[in-house]
């Protein structure tokens, strides 16, 4: 009866196995589920029993209804605890589903953070939110109902099984006979349910980023005169998905159906049997001796025994969305287990070392090796300009070092701890307030906190004209504010960031002057502060501020002197630092 014996059944099916590994941590609301199960079947076969007593002490002895008050007793007692227990069990499954939900869906986000942006930009971002939400959520009914109910179809009719051939073994031959077809018909419908509940899912997927598309572009589909258009194909894909969720609901009920009129038929057959065996009718084995005690016992029982069925019947389809969603959430999950921890990163360094590369080799799927093997080593306090031509591997070396990619070749070792900061040529910016985007790096600060981060990086005035101050709605992209504004608040983040080492990738790209001084003037007081930076620039003032200058050439590093030249971009043929 334990999650561990669960866990062994099957290994053949990947889904299922994954399944059920994650019921470790969870063992003991799990054995409380099942354990509240078995102590209703008890106490409805007590109930039963009791009231089988009391109607045949009534009827075939005659007694009064004072001498059964013992049986009326004891059927009190057996309705109370078979409600607790029923409550017991309720409970102790939801806190077992919850249980797991929440750690699959943590695992899910360590993930997704350790995948960085890079490796997940071959996913829609409507897709990953409907993994995190609705696929994890399916995950619930099938440790919450379907896991300990099949534990209890197993038990409680063994149980009502053993007491029917005590009483007439030849009504429990017929019970023995009947109680496999169900499950047999379950898992040949289960299997149908399966691949249908999987096709929902992607479906599900396909229409979360089909729609979320329409409504990123529909200015432009709009300006196209495509709005019409938008408007049916995304119908189109509503009515496959409604079609796809009805077709697994006929599936569903076509199984109910099924398990109904089987355990229907069986408990007809029993009670017939039954009742020709007390007229007299049928005089094989204990039949001659069958009195209405024992009768009407094994014929209350008869429901009672096919209840766990029906009830695993019902919770099937919580099996069947578990299993369609495990396919996509183990896949995602094994892309982060395959990652380097972040606690191994870090080994070899010197006290004084925030970040070192040793042959390190950059190269992506498909293609030939982009950068390396090259080596650099970043010290505390320092700052290290890298520069280079457009397309020479500046933001491939920065992401390498912010662990959104991985090394094709060498070892890269990063201090990370608290973190790593970092700051992209366009700034991220999420609906809400200005203070929602300032504690995505510091969920615990304060507004004086905030509006210090804000001075530092030079929208102290743009901050005391706005009328809502901190409370400022911006919009997904960065709606509401220009693209220095944009970038200046990137810049703040970095100031409330706790990250000793901080990664910027052409901070001042595409500002006008006034802007790039006020960003330039931003980065000085985080070096002033003693922060870590490693900065891809084309800026000759930025330059200036470095401690060392390093030049990506032929995919290689070479470090820059004073009076050297270095080709940088198409606007800047060359550059004298």
């Amino acid at each position: 009866m334990s999650a561990e014996a669960t866990r062994r059944r099957r290994p053949a099916n990947p889904s299922r196995a994954w399944l059920n590994r994650q019921t470790r941590g969870v063992e003991r609301w799990f054995r409380g589920a099942v354990g509240c199960g078995v102590i209703v079947g008890l106490a409805t076969l007590v109930q039963m029993g009791a009231l089988a007593w009391t109607v045949d002490r009534l009827i075939t002895h005659g007694v009064p209804l004072e001498q059964t008050v013992s049986g009326i007793g004891i059927i009190v007692v057996a309705i109370v605890v078979r409600a607790v227990a029923q409550a017991g069990q309720e409970r102790c499954g939801q806190e077992c589903g919850l249980r797991v939900k929440q750690h699959v869906r943590q695992r899910l986000l360590e993930t997704l953070a350790a995948l960085g942006p890079v490796r997940l930009a071959s996913r829609h971002s409507a897709g990953l939110a409907s993994q995190v939400v609705d696929q994890v959520e399916s995950l619930e009914g099938y440790y919450a109902r379907f896991l300990p109910q099949m534990w209890l179809s197993l038990l409680v009719p063994l149980i009502y099984l053993a007491a029917v051939f005590w009483l007439d073994w030849l009504a429990g031959v017929w019970l023995l006979v009947a109680a496999p077809l169900i499950p047999l018909f379950m898992a040949l419908i289960g299997m149908g349910a399966q691949r249908l509940n999987e096709a929902q899912f992607q479906a599900v997927t396909r229409l979360s980023g089909h729609f979320l598309d329409r409504v990123r572009g529909i200015t432009t589909l709009k300006l196209f005169g495509l709005g019409e258009r938008s408007v049916a194909e995304v119908e189109a894909v509503a009515h496959d998905y409604r079609r796809r969720s009805l077709k697994t609901l006929r599936v569903a009920f076509l199984s109910s159906a099924v398990l109904e009129f089987f355990a229907a038929v069986s408990v007809a057959v029993v009670a017939i049997y039954i009742g020709l065996g007390l007229l007299g009718y049928i005089g094989y084995g204990p039949s001659g001796s069958l009195d209405l005690f024992t009768g009407l016992f094994i014929l209350l029982l008869a429901p009672e025994f096919f209840q766990p069925l029906r009830t695993l019947s019902q919770h099937y389809h919580d099996r069947a969305s578990a299993l369609g969603a495990a396919d996509g959430l183990q896949a995602l999950l094994a892309e982060g287990d395959a990652l380097t921890p972040e606690s191994e990163s870090a080994r070899g360094l010197a006290d004084d070392e925030v970040l070192r590369c040793e042959r390190v080799e950059i190269a992506h799927a498909g293609r030939e090796r982009l950068l390396g093997p090259l080596s650099l080593s970043v010290r505390r306090g320092e700052v290290v300009a890298l520069v280079g031509a457009s397309g020479s591997g500046k933001s491939s070396l920065l992401q390498l070092m912010a662990g959104f990619i991985a090394p094709a070749a060498g070892v890269l070792a990063v201090r990370r701890a608290p973190s790593v900061g970092w700051m992209d040529q366009r700034a991220l910016i999420v609906h809400g307030t200005l203070a929602d985007n300032l504690r995505l790096v510091a969920p615990d600060a304060n507004d004086a906190e905030l509006g210090e981060a804000l001075q530092q990086a030079g929208l102290g005035k743009w901050l005391n004209a706005s009328a809502q101050g901190l409370e400022t709605p911006l919009g997904e992209r960065g709606v509401g504010l220009s693209g220095g504004e944009g970038q200046r608040l990137a810049l703040a983040r970095l100031f409330l960031s706790p990250a000793p080492l901080l990664l910027l990738d052409e901070p001042t790209a595409a500002l006008d002057p006034v802007t790039e001084r006020e960003v330039i003037a931003g980065l000085q007081r985080l070096v002033a502060a003693g922060r870590t930076l490693v900065v891809a620039t084309h800026h000759p003032a930025i330059m200036a501020m470095a401690n060392r200058v390093v030049a990506i050439e032929h995919g290689g590093l070479r470090s820059v002197g004073p009076g050297e030249t270095v080709a940088l971009d198409v606007f800047h043929d060359e550059e004298v630092f």
